[in-house]
């Protein structure tokens, strides 16, 4: 048996039903000797064996399945979070992630990205709908709002409209990379069904993707450098950086800023005077 200050794992699961109410569970709540739920409630609302249950907290009997451990957390109702810091504990890498398409953003994430003013930015999901933008993305990039739900797709638009292929400054590199960076985003979210059928869809429309979509290249977005030829503006220069949502792997944030000031400038001007 392992000794309680190298058993994170037993320490962890005892803080957490030491937390618990019994009578929320439907237990009684008399005559315990310490607080929470005992060993074998917590074993008959995962499913589980209390012998088998004992030996977790103990530091016997070898580490849990998956299975084990989502039932576990199931029936100590566990937050998101605190799933994952128990896989974490017992496997060493987190619990397989299954994608779940989101239908917007927070009221508190759209005020973050309205407040940056000449950086176009947005939100996208693991499959590269685009869910929030702001005024900046909307005058310099693409007007989301006046697309319909359905086409507000990254790769859509890159792959089937004309006239975002004619602002690519350089196409074959923008659609190779983008390619490669979707097809990661998309592993990792484990959105694999939800990615089968737009990749299906947009093979049948577009032959350059299924080429590219055949490569298996795999690209991460990161940080770069986007030229366009804007319809105002003429060509734009702007650099790009992807950052992840904490607690939100089916969404990503990019955003782009002017690549100098007087870039920035001649975009404020453009973003002011447009209605």
């Amino acid at each position: 048996m392992l000794k309680e200050a190298d058993n994170p794992l037993g320490r962890y699961l005892r803080d957490l039903r030491g937390r618990l109410d019994p009578a929320s569970f439907g237990f009684s709540s008399s005559r315990r000797r310490t607080p929470g739920l005992r060993r074998e409630e917590v074993a008959q609302r995962a499913n589980i064996s209390a012998t088998w249950y004992t030996w977790l907290e103990q530091g016997r009997g070898g580490a849990p399945s998956a299975d084990v451990l989502n039932r576990i957390a199931r029936g100590l109702m566990l937050t998101e979070p605190e799933r994952e810091h128990l896989f974490m504990l017992s496997l060493g890498h987190p619990p397989q992630v299954k994608y779940k398409a989101p239908t917007g953003v927070t009221p508190r994430l759209q005020r973050l990205i309205d407040a940056l003013e000449v950086s176009p930015a947005l939100v996208k999901t693991a499959t590269w709908d685009v869910l929030a933008w702001n005024r900046a993305a909307a005058v310099i990039l693409t007007d989301y709002g006046k697309l319909p739900p359905g086409e507000r797709n990254i790769l859509r638009q890159v792959f089937c409209n004309p006239s975002i292929r004619d602002k690519q400054l350089d196409w074959d590199g923008v659609a190779s990379f983008v390619v490669g960076a979707f097809r990661a985003d998309a592993a990792r979210a484990g959105a694999s069904s939800e990615v089968r059928q737009l990749v299906d869809e947009l093979c049948s429309r577009s032959p350059d993707f299924a080429a590219l979509w055949n490569d298996n290249t795999v690209n991460s977005y990161g940080e770069g450098t986007k030229r366009i030829r804007h319809s105002v503006l003429g060509p734009i220069e702007l650099e790009y950086s992807s950052f992840a949502i904490d607690g939100r792997p089916d969404l990503g944030m990019i955003v782009y800023n002017p690549a100098t000031d007087a870039e920035a400038e001649r975009f404020r001007a453009l973003i002011n005077a447009t209605p």
